[in-house]
């Protein structure tokens, strides 16, 4: 395998969270006497052990530290001392490289004190800790495989340089043509960039085709294609890729709003009926689900369940007028 003459994009802007462990040691314990009270509220034995831990941790001794704290941690009552051990534990894990121990130490930290600012935000930065150290163990030992493009490719794209993202996935399409996934990545870039080309929607179009040639199953590049022939006003075209979409994912919302929004159009309005209200029902909270399952029923005699939800989309958008693409409110 050949080696990488610079860090790749990815490690650059993932690689600014290694200071994390230094954080949790100031945060551990250093008040002897508070921990001596504490460890007061546990049976002598597993409070000894867990103060042992800490003692081995705040030392430094993270190897033999860890053990005790995997073991009585969760078993110790006082809430304290069982915060304390996780916050250790979650030192330890990082400084020794062990990420199921960080794991789940996190996990009964987050469980156990789920709106404690302080462990959101070390789970923040742990989680950031681990995510580099997989990159980096990604670039050493396989710097050229597809899933180190891939990384590389969406770091591109969360820094805006679309054409070096471009490049990363036509090399990852060199490698593997029929690799699920890239055509459909290669359609969201063109449509993400700014200042497009004219003719970039038809380039679009043929990537997420290709991609359902490779993937059948990806409800995602149907849903695409829908707003694309939606946007167009091939309203025959935006119903059959909506419908796609819905029967590859029955919890794909947005895919049940673009077809009953695109039936509507057609005025095939007891059609669009079913589909709205599996929106609604999925996505209870977007007004613009609501005001269209409001005009099917409306457009379908159904009086009383069209008030309903005219009304419940002027609650949410508190006399807001409707967005551009929603039918006007009792068309005649």
């Amino acid at each position: 395998m050949g080696q990488v003459s610079q860090p790749a994009p990815f490690l650059m802007l993932l690689s600014r969270t290694l200071g994390l462990a230094a954080l949790l040691c100031a945060i551990l314990p250093a008040n002897t006497q508070a921990q001596s009270k504490s460890a007061a509220a546990s049976s002598p034995d597993l409070s000894q052990s867990i103060q042992k831990g800490l003692n081995l941790a705040k030392s430094g001794h993270c190897n033999e530290a860890l053990p005790l704290l995997k073991k009585s941690s969760g078993l110790v009552e006082d809430k304290s001392l069982k915060r304390d051990a996780g916050l250790a534990g979650v030192r330890c894990g990082l400084y020794t490289n062990q990420p199921d121990a960080v794991t789940d130490f996190l996990r009964a930290l987050n469980r156990d004190f789920p709106r404690d600012p302080e462990i959101l935000y070390i789970s923040v930065h742990a989680h950031s800790d681990l995510s580099t150290r997989y990159a980096q163990e990604l670039a050493r030992f396989a710097p050229n495989s597809y899933p180190a493009h891939e990384l590389n490719a969406e770091s591109l794209e969360l820094q805006g340089k679309w054409d070096d993202a471009a490049k990363e996935y036509q090399q990852i399409l060199k490698q593997n043509p029929n690799l699920p996934g890239i055509h459909f990545r290669m359609g969201r870039l063109l449509l993400s960039k700014p200042n497009p080309p004219s003719d970039v929607a038809a380039q679009a179009r043929a990537e997420f085709e290709q991609e359902l040639k490779i993937d059948p199953s990806n409800a995602e590049a149907e849903f695409i294609l829908g707003e694309l022939a939606r946007q167009d006003q091939q309203w025959d075209d935006a119903v059959k890729h909506f419908s796609r979409a819905s029967q590859l994912d029955a919890g794909f919302g947005d895919a049940f709003l673009g077809l009953g929004a695109s039936l509507i159009a057609t005025k095939k309005f007891a059609e669009a009926v079913p589909a709205l209200e599996a929106a609604v029902k999925l996505q209870p909270t977007n007004p613009v689900a609501h005001y269209n399952l409001a005009t099917a029923y409306s457009r379908t005699g159904k009086k009383a369940e069209a008030d309903k939800e005219f009304a419940i989309h002027r609650q949410m958008t508190q006399k807001e007028p409707p967005p551009d693409n929603a039918p006007q409110e009792n068309p005649n």
